[in-house]
């Protein structure tokens, strides 16, 4: 919410008490027609090619919900609604049966059929295939014969052993508009979950010429891909056999990639970039957003928490007393107060007020500030050294990451430095391949509005977004209970009994929920965001 997606790590701004200097960004300047006007949004650079079942990060999270769309949508206000599917149906305690709406095309005209949704998920489950979102099918039947367990994890010298199948044995295809789903066991909260990118149907293309393909993605959804150049810009244009009910007004989009917030900010001001989902420093500074975008400029909430991620592979962060020292030690209320100018609201677990399921207090004590328990955990620890937390440059994060360090050093005696990386497709790699040897920041957009969008991916052994390599059989057990519970609100019960279980081992920090400020230029009527905290391309219009 990678969308976020897997980790979905988010460049969420701060507020400062310096306004920083910004630069002019590009787009295009205002128009006065739909059908002529191109509306140009911030984007950033994508981490991979534009694979739905690949794309765990926001900068391909929001072209990829773009030009797909899925079973199910998530409206505004994080209902599900069905979207592609005309029915999916609990037709046994273990199986759904999912119908398709008739006369879907993907945009090179060939028809999405019930066997393009069962492709996609057993290409993104076989584990060969190296695709991110491979954990979210591990409930469906066949699952474990398709995506094998690397027995010294991806960091050791040991391949994982060659699946036994290439297809999941729970997924059969009925007709062109129906295919069921096995489960090992009843999971009631899957509907929920298939709006999520890694849910998509992929064309015949992508299984013939996927090489094609990445130079020019095919979806279903309401945008067509037209073009991409890196590092500039990805272009889109509205599908118009579109069949579903979230047509858009305009007609083209562009994609403008930025390195940072600061100079969107300014080309936003200017009317030169007509939308940006994250106001940066320089803005939420004394809410000067509010002037500088008088009339064009929004607060929104959304699902989406701030944590600070433990690389648990490196030996010197595997002390539980360490880490929960750190979070003691750092006084959330007083940050968001002060920097973030009450913007943004402290936790106390590892998801945020408004989830479906969402229960309070599961980190307790330890997400309070304590600075005398703090140092009491840490002397305990024994940690030697100095603490580095790094994070992407370009996102504004340097203000409440030096103020943290602060109170770690007030705290704990522990020198504390914020320690920068350029940008965050260079952070990503580094973490995708374990090899974080400091703190570092982290940002997660709830994939769906469910609770374990923020658990699972993220805390289960092996979970698509479990980047610092956190295990924990108790917590893995409490989770795979819940996921099988009978009725939702049994499944929640547990899932908080899990979110407990994880706060006592403080794999990671949970610091507080970010709300969305954004602005746009005079240019645009009709704005808001959608579920995913981007712009909502089937209301906005041009003025």
């Amino acid at each position: 919410m990678r969308k976020g997606r897997a980790l979905s790590l988010i460049a969420v701004p701060v507020a400062a008490s310096l306004v920083l200097t910004a630069c002019g960004g590009g787009g295009n300047s205002s128009g006065n027609s739909n059908e002529t006007t191109e509306v140009s949004i911030f984007g950033t650079e994508p981490e991979n090619p534009l694979v739905p079942g690949n794309t765990t990060e926001t900068g391909g999270g929001k072209v990829v919900q773009s030009i797909f769309t899925g079973l199910v949508t998530y409206t505004n206000t994080f209902e599900v609604k069905n979207a592609m599917a005309e029915s999916i149906e609990l037709t046994k305690p273990d199986q759904y049966t999912i119908k398709l709406k008739q006369g879907w095309k993907f945009h090179d005209g060939t028809p999405v059929k019930a066997e393009n949704f069962v492709k996609a998920w057993n290409y993104t489950a076989y584990s060969p295939n190296g695709q991110q979102s491979a954990s979210f099918f591990e409930q469906i039947k066949g699952f474990r014969d398709v995506n094998t367990v690397d027995p010294d994890g991806t960091d050791g010298p040991q391949k994982a052993p060659e699946p036994k199948a290439k297809e999941m044995s729970g997924l059969k295809v009925v007709d062109d508009t129906t295919f069921t789903v096995d489960f090992t066991e009843p999971h009631v909260i899957f509907k929920v979950k298939l709006g999520y990118s890694a849910y998509m149907p992929l064309p015949d293309k992508f299984f013939t010429d996927q090489k094609g393909y990445e130079a020019a993605p095919i979806g279903n959804g309401p945008w067509k891909f037209i073009s991409r150049t890196p590092k500039q810009d990805i272009k889109l244009e509205r599908y118009e056999d579109y069949k579903g009910d979230d047509k858009p007004k305009i007609k083209k989009v562009k994609v403008a990639i930025y390195t940072g917030t600061e100079a969107a900010y300014a080309a936003v001001k200017g009317n030169q970039l007509d939308f940006l989902d994250t106001i940066p420093p320089s803005g939420l500074a004394g809410n000067l957003w509010k002037t500088d975008l008088k009339d064009r400029s929004k607060s929104q909430a959304g699902l989406i928490i701030q944590i600070l991620n433990f690389p648990l592979y490196d030996p010197k962060y595997q002390n539980k007393d360490f880490r929960q020292a750190i979070s003691m030690a750092i006084n959330r209320k007083e940050i968001t107060e002060k920097i973030f100018e009450g913007n943004r609201k402290p936790t106390s677990g590892y998801a945020v007020e408004g989830t479906t399921g969402w229960q309070p207090g599961a980190c307790g004590e330890l997400c309070e500030h304590n600075p005398a328990k703090a140092k009491e955990l840490f002397d305990k620890s024994g940690f030697k050294g100095k603490l580095e937390i790094t994070s992407n440059a370009d996102g504004g994060h340097k203000e409440w990451i030096e103020a943290a360090c602060g109170q770690i050093k007030s705290a704990l005696n522990l020198e504390c430095t914020f320690a920068p990386v350029a940008t965050f497709g260079e952070i990503r790699k580094k973490i995708n391949a374990h090899e974080m040897t400091q703190v570092y920041r982290g940002g997660w957009i709830a994939d769906y509005p469910s609770v374990e969008s923020f658990l699972n991916p993220l805390y289960r052994t092996g979970g698509s977004s479990n980047d610092g390599g956190y295990s924990s059989p108790a917590v893995d057990a409490k989770l795979a209970e819940a996921d099988r519970a009978p009725t939702e609100a049994e499944s929640y019960k547990l899932y908080h009994e899990a979110e407990k279980l994880i706060a006592q081992d403080m794999p990671a920090i949970p610091l507080w929920n970010t709300t969305s400020q954004f602005g746009w230029s005079t240019k645009l009527k009709n704005v808001q965001m959608n579920a995913y905290r981007e712009l909502d391309l089937s209301t906005v219009e041009v003025a």
